[in-house]
């Protein structure tokens, strides 16, 4: 391929204009590293993220940044500091400061997870009423850290804290399907064990919470012969094996409360139905010999 005069003036021009910005990031960057050194933290921060933003290809374009995220940081100012550190990441990847980047980012947002980390009132850091930064954010916050760092120990760790906050605050589906998630993602990291435990764990809180129909029952039930197929001697398994035993004790107790009551309502007839499957589950203990005394009593 030939190029004519043409073009090689417009690579020329290119060229010169390319240098000639990276020469304007670099007295920029000189700028707001003596605005840093002399303490002015909000001047270096506006002029670290000028350099960013304006002269990305500039020498000093990663260390602008990182150093934005990190003046930010220690102002308190959260929010603002875990975006600088996306930025840098999405960015700046073949940087030395890459891994460190990662890590503070992180440690950011499992802080803020833990509640380690507080925002002022109306999102001012650190001034006036302080509180726990919102949940939806906290989420986002782990989702990107999870997604910088895919298959690895922090991307398993993000997950999980995911799914620990929507537990913490209820939300039983959102976090059976985040632990879900890192089991399906991850089966092997040190947290997916615990995480399909806990599956069983919030299925049962849902049943003793009010829905206690016999599908929540079941998938807990499921859930933990699971864990323990798939994590044999895991620090849970005995935990797990006592929670399918209480499982099987409310399963029957439920059998056996609808029998009496259509025992009590005169059908007998519905009433065997659930003596039988009594019967049916159990091999002994207290359920088993009042629905065999009952079903001799109703003619069986």
């Amino acid at each position: 391929m030939t190029v004519s005069c043409g073009d090689k003036d417009h690579l020329q021009l290119l060229a010169g204009n390319n240098n000639a910005a990276s020469a304007e990031g670099e007295a920029m960057y000189q700028k707001a590293k003596a605005a840093d050194d002399a303490g002015k933290a909000s001047s270096a921060i506006k002029k670290y993220k000028l350099v960013a933003d304006k002269y990305p290809f500039a020498p000093s374009a990663a260390q602008a940044r990182f150093r934005q995220a990190e003046l930010l940081e220690q102002n308190g100012d959260i929010l603002k500091s875990f975006d600088a550190y996306q930025e840098f990441i999405m960015r700046f990847q073949g940087s030395g400061l890459y891994s460190k980047a990662l890590d503070r980012q992180a440690q950011m947002a499992h802080d803020a997870a833990d509640g380690r980390v507080k925002t002022g009132f109306a999102g001012i850091p650190f001034i006036g009423l302080k509180t726990k930064l919102p949940s939806v954010k906290i989420v986002v916050m782990l989702e990107k850290v999870r997604d910088n760092a895919p298959r690895s120990a922090t991307s398993a760790m993000a997950q999980f804290k995911i799914a620990e906050l929507y537990h913490s605050e209820k939300e039983n589906r959102k976090a059976i399907n985040a632990y879900r998630k890192l089991v399906r993602d991850q089966p092997n990291s040190k947290y997916a064990a615990e995480a399909l435990f806990r599956v069983g764990v919030v299925l049962m809180e849902e049943a003793e919470g009010g829905n206690r129909n016999q599908s929540t029952l079941d998938l807990a039930d499921e859930a933990f012969r699971d864990y323990l197929v798939q994590y044999p001697g895991h620090a849970k398994n005995a935990e797990a094996r006592r929670l399918i035993a209480t499982l099987k004790s409310k399963d029957l107790d439920r059998s056996l409360g609808i029998a009496e009551f259509y025992d009590r309502s005169g059908q007998a007839e519905s009433a065997k139905v659930y003596y039988r499957d009594v019967m049916k589950k159990s091999s002994s203990g207290a359920a088993h010999d009042k629905a065999k005394a009952r079903l001799k009593e109703l003619g069986e």
